[in-house]
């Protein structure tokens, strides 16, 4: 349980605040409108707080599949679970990645759960309009793409078996 800690610690404090601006937004935004500070309407074009629902996957694709992604979840989390404590203790990257991806998974399966569908209500610019659940996946898909590709710049290049180095400075 000792190895659970910090993936409970991360997925608790990004849930919890997932659900709550959802339930700010959902109780404070009409449907389908938008809202900003009016010392920042200049920044509208750019970005705002618009309640939606969606039923969909991100994006707002494959719509009313609601039933099919929260499966798809129940899924995610036991791969996850299962898979956090084999995650060596000097990798932080992959453990907050999980945790982050965790996080995400959940904060949006409740909304499925529970509604049907998921609350979503960061716009920026023309983007699709995205919660803190799906901004926690994508920033752990991220972490992780950073984390691979720092990893095989760390490896030693491998020379073929016929290769011949040159040994005086020339190149052959």
């Amino acid at each position: 349980m000792k190895k659970y800690y910090s993936l409970l610690f991360t997925t608790g404090l990004v849930v919890a605040l997932d659900q709550w601006t959802k339930w700010l937004v959902r109780t404070n935004i009409p449907l389908h409108e938008s809202w900003l500070p009016e010392s920042l309407n200049w920044l509208s074009s750019y970005a705002r707080i618009v309640f939606i629902y969606n039923s969909g996957a991100a994006f707002g694709m494959f719509q009313n599949g609601n039933l099919l992604f929260a499966a798809f979840a129940f899924l995610v989390i036991g791969i996850i679970l299962y898979s956090y404590p084999k995650i060596e203790e000097g990798d932080g990257s992959l453990r907050l990645a999980s945790g982050l991806y965790l996080s995400g998974v959940i904060g949006n399966l409740i909304d499925r759960l529970t509604m049907g569908k998921v609350t979503d209500f960061i716009s920026i610019g023309d983007f699709y309009i995205f919660n803190i659940a799906d901004a926690s996946i994508n920033i752990a898909v991220v972490i992780l793409l950073i984390s691979f590709w720092v990893s095989e710049r760390k490896k030693p290049v491998a020379s073929s078996e016929n290769e011949v180095l040159p040994t005086n400075g020339e190149l052959s």
